[in-house]
């Protein structure tokens, strides 16, 4: 027993983070996102809407202490609007939403006049897109009747990319993959995300979604790459910022958009690919 604790506090000084608490938090996310697909798909749209909404007082503040202001408030009634558009009327609901979200939030801020108005634009602008935009895809992912298939596919491709790039990265992990942003990145990570996410897009694409495994393989690449690149995404919001973490909401995670930062990227990818699947067979 004291040999597996010895274990478990050596991978988390190398980790930089607990390990059970993680792998807790991450399965009871899963289970919620599960739950609320499995009975009452509506409800995924609200799960969704709060991650965001969490995401975004997060970086609120994180803009705030970089001397940056953003309304929270408004930014989380865009929020509704993109989820309830999104939720009604699907892509159309979210490309229009978010037309005319924008520029209302631009004139909103008029009010405090030109003072800053240019970095206060731009990080409104920022967290718009990076947010409640992208996030809009996962809503679409799991708004169909086989949406539970679908996101179950989602969870298990960001899933090996983020488990199997950390454990393998922790473990035998030497050479940094993007050392000024995210020293702990290492390739050898990189290439445990490639072989077990691969896998795993094999087997979900055949399984979950009835669909030829090597398409999953595929689409496994397609993930690798944009869950790693929000990751490294927000690792560089972090270091700009000068944050160890966006928050401190979930134990062994940090804040929500430290758990969002690979999601955000790759819902559009996956929604994207299905879209092309279902065109094309």
């Amino acid at each position: 027993m004291s040999d597996l604790h010895s274990i478990n506090e050596a991978i988390n000084a190398k980790a930089g983070r607990k390990l059970l608490p993680s792998i807790l938090v991450g399965l009871s996310l899963i289970a919620l996102v599960w739950l609320t697909l499995a009975y009452a798909r509506v409800f995924f749209a609200v799960l969704v809407a709060i991650a965001v909404a969490l995401g975004i007082r997060e970086i609120a503040r994180a803009f705030a202490a970089a001397g940056t202001q953003i309304s929270m408030r408004s930014l989380v009634l865009a929020t509704v609007g993109l989820t309830y558009a999104t939720w009604s009327a699907g892509v159309e609901g979210l490309a229009i939403a978010t037309a005319i979200a924008l520029p209302v939030l631009l004139i909103f801020r008029l009010r405090k006049g030109p003072q800053d108005f240019v970095k206060s634009a731009t990080a409104t602008t920022l967290a718009l897109i990076y947010l409640p935009f992208l996030a809009g895809f996962l809503i679409l992912l799991g708004r169909p009747d086989d949406g539970l298939a679908r996101v179950m596919t989602f969870v298990v491709l960001v899933g090996c990319n983020d488990t199997f790039g950390y454990l393998v990265g922790i473990m035998i992990g030497r050479h940094p993959l993007v050392p000024s942003i995210s020293p702990k990145k290492s390739w050898e990570g990189l290439v445990g995300s490639v072989v077990f996410t691969s896998i795993g897009g094999a087997l979900s694409f055949h399984y979950i979604l009835d669909l030829q495994w090597w398409i999953g393989a595929l689409v496994a690449l397609m993930i690798v790459f944009t869950a790693t690149s929000g990751d490294l995404i927000e690792s560089a919001m972090k270091r700009d910022l000068s944050l160890k973490d966006m928050g401190s909401l979930l134990p062994g995670h940090g804040g929500m958009l430290d758990r969002l930062d690979s999601v955000l990227l790759s819902a559009p990818a996956l929604y994207l690919a299905l879209e092309l699947v279902k065109r094309f067979s």
